[in-house]
This record gives C-alpha cells, sequence and structure tokens, in this order.
C-alpha cells in the first residue's frame, strides 16, 4: 500500500498546529518548518479544513488552526481526509472469470484473498483510528521534551 505524501505532511502539521493552540499558521509558515512545497501542502490543509480537521482563518492575522481538540483527530481522519475514504485493496472479482466460477456468487464475500485483504484493512484502520494527533505529540514529548517550545520557536521565526 502506497500513501499519498500529503499524509505524512498533513500528520506533521496537525501536530505542530497542537502546540500553537489559538494560533492560526498560515501555509507558507507550516511549508517552511519543513522546506515542503507551499501549493502542494495547501492543497493538503484545505482537504483537512473540508474534513472538518482544521479551520481557516481569513485576514492578515488568518491561516490555518486545529478545528478539533487533538485528542479527538485521529490518523485515519487525517489518511481519509488526504487520501479519500476507499479501500486500499479493491477486490474486482476476478474469480468470476476463472474456471468453475458461479456468475451468481459475489466473490468480494467467498474470495479467501479478498478476505484476506479485508481483515489487513481492517487492522489497518483499527491501529489509525487508535491513535490521535494529541497521543503523536505526547510520544514526541517523550522523547523530545523541548519540541513544543522549539517548534513554537521556529514558528515565531518564520515570516509569514
Amino acid at each position: 500500500m502506497k500513501m499519498n505524501e500529503g499524509v505524512e505532511w498533513a500528520m506533521h502539521s496537525c501536530v505542530n498546529l497542537s502546540w500553537l493552540p489559538g494560533e492560526a499558521v498560515t501555509a507558507k509558515r507550516l511549508a517552511a518548518f519543513y522546506s515542503l512545497p507551499t501549493a502542494y501542502l495547501n492543497k493538503q490543509l484545505q482537504a483537512l479544513t473540508r474534513a472538518g480537521i482544521l479551520t481557516s482563518v481569513s485576514g492578515p492575522k488568518g491561516g490555518f488552526q486545529l478545528a478539533r481538540d487533538p485528542h479527538k483527530i485521529t490518523l485515519l481522519d487525517i489518511v481519509v481526509a488526504i487520501d479519500g475514504p476507499d479501500d486500499a485493496f479493491r477486490c474486482t472479482q476476478i474469480l468470476k472469470q476463472g474456471p468453475g466460477a458461479d456468475p451468481k456468487a459475489d466473490y468480494t464475500k467467498v474470495c479467501v484473498v479478498s478476505q484476506a485483504m479485508r481483515t489487513a484493512e481492517l487492522a489497518y484502520r483499527r491501529t489509525l483510528a487508535g491513535q490521535t494527533i494529541a497521543d503523536i505529540a505526547e510520544r514526541v514529548v517523550s522523547t523530545s521534551p523541548d519540541a513544543p517550545a522549539s517548534t513554537r520557536n521556529r514558528f515565531a521565526n518564520l515570516k509569514s
């Protein structure tokens, strides 16, 4: 399975925004933090806004901020906002073309390959749904206690 690189960018941006509560940060500043292309990151931020994960604030002090408590934003929320809700594996029921196939059978349900992939998909989604932006931020702090303050300082020094 290959995720859009925007998923990684969106997750890091949300973690950083969790350390800047109440502060709107422009796409340009968020992109500059990791030397990312602003226009492409902005597309990811807009997708997060449409999904209700971020809010967009207009005006001279505008930008993006978390729309919800970071404890209520799961990694699955972000993946779905960026990559869409479709499963990674899509059974096309090729068994219907095989020898002895039953044209009335729903092979998405009886195919062992489809069942195995669906089981893996559910495990993957449960794992992502069980982790929040707050969880990730807390894990970062456990290994780098100065990360929130360092992030705030770096954003303070980035140009809008």
